[in-house]
């Protein structure tokens, strides 16, 4: 190799080091600006791709990332791969979520969405592919199969953002997670049908050998499921390995069933990770944290990619008078028929009104169509092929189209739409309280006094009769459980107070909400009673965020409690601050503060409570004539004695 190759060889890794840092940096800082923002992730992602790729090229005449030119150049054909694994990848977790009881617990409209309403989509998302976009058959079959898809990733911010909750948001998590393989699926099988036309194979003959290699892959899948399951019962792998087996097992499962035939490796996948959801594996729960961890990373790197790698004048063709007829098309009667169709007589009207109207198209919709695309775009170029896919190149452009205008306009749409049909909750999200005393259901009952919707859950049906009696809100079941998952109303709560007498067990409540609420979300009682440091309790890692103060234990909040000591209400002003309180009230614990702005803050160590006008103080102290706070505090202080 001479001089001049070592150059170029030089400066073209450098280009890829470059364009992955690129790739990284966008796609995490995007999902972090939309974690800030409480805005839809994926447009962010997406505007972050568009900025450096097409934008800039129009901008500075040359993008600043073209994955093309990075990953296709000198010979590579790198690209496709790539996303192909990355898919993949984000099946597979989509196949983790699909449990068979899920289609049982979330009722017969879901499951007639899922057995009639996705062909019925199906149907109608390629008739207006073909007749309003001006797609080709082939083109429009495959797209219309990926537009059944609606992701989980989209609409659970959606419902915690509306507040929706009942049949309504259970319909949409359930159609979302069951929807995310059976679309990608559906692609796969129109894909594998159109090849066989275009190469002018007997149809009949391939088409059973499709068969044959579709039970193959999920043979294939079911397998490495099972052998995983095995492996990890009999102890064969170290806990430290499991999560990097998991991972590497996907793509040898992936890779594998392409070897038998293109594309059943998205079969292959799904159906592995369904083993794996159904086998009730014990540390599964670990497994999905990292899982998640990695789709996340693979997720924004695929958007980027995507959408960067799309040129001005492909943009500049999908922008026409079709693709407005076709999103129109597909918003105001693709959507509402299969779904007015799939459900007649499950749903009332209003929900049927919520749910033909939202459907919000996701990374896996955007990541499969790109996919697919190009494998069309390749087909229709084949010497033996029958068919030239002219719509292959509109097919990422309009995916794109669909995910923006979905996001954007049902993310503006759901809640205002929600409350007007009566179906979102009037309230603010409450507090989940578990573990059931005579000291927690006071607490219920002073939250609910301020207005904050308190949810007491026990396993034992005998402690929650008070707080029944008491007209509190209550969970029977244990939190922890496969069955919470679905009973246990999510959306109904955004804190998380874990109140038992036994600390392992707050900490293992801590450590199962933490990953969906925030560690800044979940919290639990002292385990010691002394204030210093005990380096015997559970580590930080392994608990939630300690209520109150270190030596605030269980027992001695009991032990108050029982002596008389009381929850009071304090609302603050500019004549009676935070200082006045404390010189009032010196013994008083303060448990939280309710801000003017409906923001509820649980206090502890290294959380202390600001104070300000109109803020209303939370607070477990001796009663009032132990402790005798002047006139002005007693006109804004509520006390509640137990039993009272």
């Amino acid at each position: 190799m001479n001089g001049i190759d070592v150059a170029l060889a030089s400066a073209g890794s450098s280009e890829l080091i470059f364009a992955c840092a690129l790739i990284g940096a966008l796609g995490i800082g995007a999902q972090w600006l939309a974690w800030r923002l409480q805005a839809p992730a994926i447009v962010l992602m997406a505007l972050a791709g568009l900025a450096v790729g097409p934008l800039w090229a129009v901008l500075f005449g040359e993008a600043l990332l073209d994955p093309q030119r990075v990953f296709n150049g000198s010979g590579k054909e790198l690209l496709r791969p790539i996303v192909s694994l990355a898919v993949a990848v984000i099946l597979f977790e989509g196949g983790l979520v699909l449990k068979f009881e899920t289609l049982r617990e979330a009722g017969a409209a879901v499951r007639r969405m899922v057995f009639l309403g996705g062909p019925l989509a199906w149907l109608f998302g390629s008739l207006a592919a073909h007749y309003v976009a001006g797609l080709d058959w082939g083109s429009a079959v495959v797209f219309g199969g990926v537009l059944v898809v609606t992701g989980p990733t989209v609409i659970m911010p959606l419902l915690r953002q509306s507040k929706l909750g009942g049949r309504a948001g259970a319909f949409l998590k359930w159609e979302g997670i069951v929807n995310d393989p059976v679309g990608a699926l559906f692609a796969v099988a129109a894909f594998e049908i159109i090849r066989v036309a275009a190469t002018g194979e007997s149809i009949l003959g391939k088409g059973a050998m499709i068969v044959f290699a579709a039970a193959m892959g999920v043979g294939l899948g079911i397998a490495f499921g099972l052998a995983m399951v095995r492996a990890f019962r009999q102890g064969w792998t170290p806990e430290y390995l499991k999560a990097p087996i998991i991972f590497a097992s996907i793509i040898l499962c992936y890779a594998l069933a392409e070897m038998i035939e293109k594309e059943i490796g998205l079969v292959a996948v799904t159906a592995y990770g369904m083993t794996l959801a159904n086998s009730r594996l014990a540390g599964l729960n670990e497994l999905r944290k990292f899982k998640e961890d990695i789709a996340v990373l693979l997720v924004s790197g695929v958007f980027v990619i995507l959408t960067a790698n799309l040129t001005p004048d492909v943009i500049r063709r999908a922008l026409t008078w079709n693709t407005l007829a076709f999103l129109l098309v597909m918003l105001f009667v693709v959507r509402p028929l299969s779904v007015w169709i799939a459900t007649f007589g499950t749903l009332k009207r209003n929900e049927a009104l919520l749910l033909g109207w939202i459907a919000p198209r996701g990374v896996v919709a955007v990541a499969v169509s790109s996919l697919f695309a190009t494998l069309l775009y390749d087909l229709g170029r084949q010497g033996n092929s029958k068919f030239y896919f002219s719509g292959a190149e509109q097919i990422t452009p309009l995916a794109f189209a669909m995910v923006f205008t979905t996001v954007v306009l049902h993310g503006f749409t759901i809640g205002p739409l929600a409350r007007r049909l009566g179906l979102a909750r009037k309230e603010r999200p409450g507090v989940l309280l578990v573990g059931v005393n005579p000291w927690s259901i006071d607490f219920a009952r002073t939250l609910k006094d301020i207005g904050i919707e308190p949810i007491l859950a026990d396993n034992t049906w005998r402690r929650l009769r008070p707080a029944r009696e008491a007209g509190l809100s209550t969970f029977f079941g244990e939190v922890l459980s496969e069955e919470a998952e679905v009973r246990l109303d999510h959306s109904a709560f955004d804190q998380v107070l874990g109140l038992s007498a036994n600390e392992p067990y707050n900490a293992l409540v801590s450590s199962q909400f933490a990953p969906e609420l925030g560690r800044h979300k979940v919290f639990q009682l002292s385990a010691q009673e002394s204030e210093e440091e005990d380096h015997r309790t559970l580590g930080l890692s392994t608990r939630g965020r300690t209520l109150i103060r270190r030596g605030r234990s269980y027992d001695s909040l009991i032990r108050d409690h029982y002596r008389g000591w009381v929850f009071s209400k304090t609302k603050l002003s500019d004549t009676y601050d935070i200082e006045h309180f404390k010189r009032d009230r010196p013994k008083a614990d303060i448990i939280a503060e309710l801000r003017p702005d409906g923001v509820l803050n649980f206090l502890g160590p290294h959380r202390e409570v600001k104070g300000g006008d109109g803020v209303v103080l939370i607070s477990f102290g001796p009663p009032r004539e132990a402790e005798t706070p002047p006139a002005e505090a007693l006109a804004s202080d509520e006390s509640s004695k137990a039993g009272s």
